[in-house]
């Protein structure tokens, strides 16, 4: 079936395709949940307190996990922003989509139209969508790239995104990524308070039927700006960091995640006033791990823009009463793949079956967090031209139980580590065991051959063309 017959279809047959599949235990809640996605940008997984962080303040989001379930072992699909988000959007890994690494202003790569993205699944199944903040899927034709905004995969409301290269941080009005936004909020208008606000605004105004937003922020990507307050307050804390390049305990950093979390506090009281609390699925994660530059990922090893732990391992907390139980800890991994299969399971909708999804539901580990998913290993392709300038390097990797495999495309060599007694990635154990990294080594590279992974320039010479 071709994409536009498949929308065709979903707009004919909504009713159909939205029968309800969720176990007895679920059915407590309503069938058709709204959906709230909340993605934090260059948010390292030992941000919130409650993956214990013991500088950063993050209250509502430790009552979201509180009384929902958070994820100790969730990944990014990519170490950089443009893929993950492009996997998130339509539950493929990177190299399917043609995505692998971040999107610069006139790049003529963009999300394909053929693939139908969560958004516009939800949409043709009677969904409210709206995105709130950062795309990052595209080129802009203020750069003179073809542009595809949100709009053309999906999103019937498209607030506070950008319509310029988004680099180098704005966090208050005049926004430089958009100049045409109207400031709205008295004073200095800081950029996640005014995201805040349209959540809460868009809320309301759905209060009547089934939503989907997707609350993307651009903090806490660099560079960061928290408001001056908030900074303040960080300051005085003991052991806080200086300005807003400390690489640990980060006053700006904390600030901007302060109003973060302020901003998950207005949704859940919003969504207790309207009565929506109990039909509402909220998610909280990450794009991919924390910046080095600007804070610490311990005891996680390196960080964004790396497939070390610290690069994708990301926070995970998802909040869905009657489905989840509360204060539940899961250790299975997921990754960013596996939200458009969960959010279609739990709407009780078909995915194309043209469109090949790589990801799980993760509906068995919201009844049980003891479960586990039935699925492959997981993967990561992360083809460069030359290294990051944060340090990462032209790599692959896979991950299968408690092992995983770093192949960097470079030199031809891999590490392997044991992530079950060494999380820190310290012990390289591929000379030790080298059937165990020959095994994962020939994963690996037939995964990347049926996904038609390309790798860059630099790696020609080094046996490396799969």
């Amino acid at each position: 079936m071709k994409r536009r017959q498949f929308l065709k279809a979903m707009g004919l047959g909504a009713a159909h395709l939205a029968m309800p599949i969720l176990s007895r235990g679920a059915q407590a809640c309503t069938n058709k949940p709204n959906i709230i996605l909340i993605l934090a940008d260059d948010l390292g997984w030992a941000e919130l307190e409650c993956y214990h962080n013991t500088f950063n303040e993050t209250p509502n989001l430790d009552r979201l996990a509180e009384e929902g379930m958070r994820f100790t072992q969730a990944y990014a699909a990519a170490p950089v922003c443009s893929p993950t988000r492009a996997a998130l959007m339509t539950g493929q890994y990177p190299p399917r989509i043609g995505i692998t690494d971040y999107l610069r202003p006139n790049d003529k790569n963009h999300l394909s139209t053929e693939h139908i993205t969560i958004a516009e699944t939800l949409k043709h199944a009677g969904y409210a969508t709206g995105i709130i903040g950062k795309w990052h899927l595209t080129g802009y034709a203020n750069h003179g790239a073809e542009e595809f905004p949100p709009n053309v995969h999906g999103f019937d409301d498209t607030i506070v995104s950008e319509n310029r290269g988004i680099g180098g941080g704005s966090y208050f009005h005049p926004y430089h990524f958009n100049r045409e936004i109207k400031k709205r909020l008295p004073g200095r208008e800081h950029l996640v308070d005014r995201m805040n606000l349209e959540a809460t605004e868009f809320i309301r105004r759905h209060k009547d039927r089934r939503f989907f937003l997707y609350l993307s922020h651009y903090a806490v990507h660099t560079r960061l700006h928290g408001k001056e307050e908030l900074v303040s307050k960080f300051e005085k804390k003991p052991k806080a960091g200086k300005g807003n390049t400390a690489r640990r305990n980060n006053p700006h950093l904390a600030a901007q995640l302060k109003s973060i979390d302020e901003g998950v506090g207005m949704i859940m009281n919003t969504l207790d006033k309207l009565g929506l609390a109990e039909k509402t699925m909220v998610v909280f994660t990450g794009d991919n791990g924390g910046e080095s530059r600007v804070t610490s990922n311990a005891p996680m090893r390196a960080g964004k823009s790396t497939l070390y732990e610290g690069g994708i391992r990301v926070p995970l907390i998802l909040h869905y009463p009657g489905a989840t139980p509360s204060g539940a800890v899961c250790k299975t991994p997921v990754s960013s793949i596996d939200f458009y299969p969960t959010f279609c399971e739990i709407t009780g909708i078909k995915p194309d079956q043209q469109q090949r999804v790589d990801g799980v539901s993760m509906m068995p580990l919201l009844r049980d967090p003891e479960a586990k998913l039935k699925r492959d290993p997981l993967y990561w392709h992360y083809p460069l031209l030359k290294p990051h300038f944060l340090g990462g390097r032209s790599s692959g990797a896979i991950q299968q139980g408690h092992w995983k495999l770093i192949q960097f495309f470079d030199t031809g060599k891999s590490e392997l580590y044991n992530l079950y007694n060494d999380i820190g990635e310290t012990k390289n154990l591929a000379v030790k065991l080298p059937e165990k990294a020959r095994q994962l080594e020939e994963a690996l590279t037939n995964w990347q051959n049926r996904m038609g992974a390309a790798v860059a320039p630099d790696c020609v010479g080094h046996g490396l063309q799969f």
